[in-house]
């Protein structure tokens, strides 16, 4: 652990969330511990940066490296077929910010509200039906009850689909767009991309979430973090075509499809049930948080640009 004596940031999860957070609270100079289960990064750690292993599910051992901790970041990701692990994962995060009297502040997303009609803002009742959508109000239902028992000090970013430097697969805008449009391929996505949907750069994501961490006034709530204004996935791959200066070569899975080959195929499988999301509009109002803490959302125009640059220089090498 660090030997400094000054409180420290504990990051749960070296997946692109994690990895974002960790980064811009080095470029703040905080010392960050960034935990995973392995304990190795998946790629070069800026300086102030220290890397943990740990069980998040074995609560003495989140003591452990939790303590000293000012602020507790939970960005744990999960593939879908694990996520009934995300409540165990949860409680340990809990077990150790508590010990340490830290705040935590958990990177969620959407998924708790369900289908709903018009924009999604803060307050919606989270009645999804859908399993995974369950599972994140169960989550994020715990970690306020443990705020308002007085164990802890919690509050929750929310955010819509992320895309950015560093998003691979986790993301609809991940490879399926970004690499396959820099190789002059079709794009790939499911659903009807002349739906509006929100998207939420990584980057503008994790400076959230270190402002609900720094604002004592944040605590206790759930905030959606800024999106840039909606549009449609259509338009979003032509301006990223237009970037890559390729053609805007698209190729959508109609729902129906995508729930076919889900009988044979684990992954989509496991998609099929949040469909939802790319058949009808999907927005989601970020303007309390903007309000509250004047932090805008970062234009198209310069995330996908440096979201194409981090993809150039990443990008597999051609066979």
């Amino acid at each position: 652990m660090p030997a400094s004596n000054e409180p420290s940031h504990v990051v749960f999860g070296a997946g692109p969330l994690g990895f974002a957070v960790a980064r811009e609270l080095s470029r703040l100079k905080r010392p960050v511990r960034l935990v995973s289960r392995s304990g190795k990064p998946r790629q070069p750690l800026d300086a102030g940066i220290a890397m943990e292993s740990a069980d998040v599910t074995d609560a003495a051992r989140c003591r452990e490296v939790c303590q000293g901790a000012q602020a507790v970041y939970h960005c744990i990701g999960l593939p879908y077929p694990r996520w009934r692990e995300f409540p165990a994962l949860m409680n340990g995060v809990i077990e150790g910010a508590a010990a340490a009297g830290a705040r935590i502040v958990y990177g969620d997303n959407v998924y708790s509200y369900g289908a709903v009609s018009g924009p999604m803002r803060e307050g919606l009742p989270e009645t999804a039906t859908t399993v995974k959508g369950r599972i994140r109000a169960e989550v994020a239902g715990a970690l306020m009850d443990s705020h308002r028992a007085g164990k802890v000090s919690a509050v929750i970013g929310r955010a819509s689909d992320f895309f950015g430097p560093g998003v691979t697969d986790a993301s609809m805008l991940g490879s399926r767009v970004f690499q396959r449009l820099l190789e002059r391929k079709a794009a790939q996505v499911v659903g009807n991309p002349s739906r509006l949907h929100s998207y939420t750069y990584l980057p503008d994501f994790a400076l959230a979430l270190i402002a609900l961490a720094d604002r004592d006034e944040a605590a206790g709530s759930i905030w959606h973090v800024p999106n840039a204004p909606a549009v449609s996935t259509k338009e979003l791959i032509r301006q990223i075509a237009a970037i890559c200066e390729v053609p805007p070569r698209l190729s959508a899975a109609p729902s129906w499809v995508v729930s076919l080959l889900g009988m044979f195929d684990p992954q989509l499988r496991e998609l099929r049930e949040m469909l939802y999301e790319f058949d009808s509009d999907f927005v989601v109002d970020s303007s309390r948080f903007e309000a509250a803490f004047g932090i805008q959302a970062t234009p198209f125009e310069r995330s996908l640009r440096e979201t194409v640059t981090w993809w150039k220089s990443h990008r597999p090498a051609r066979t």
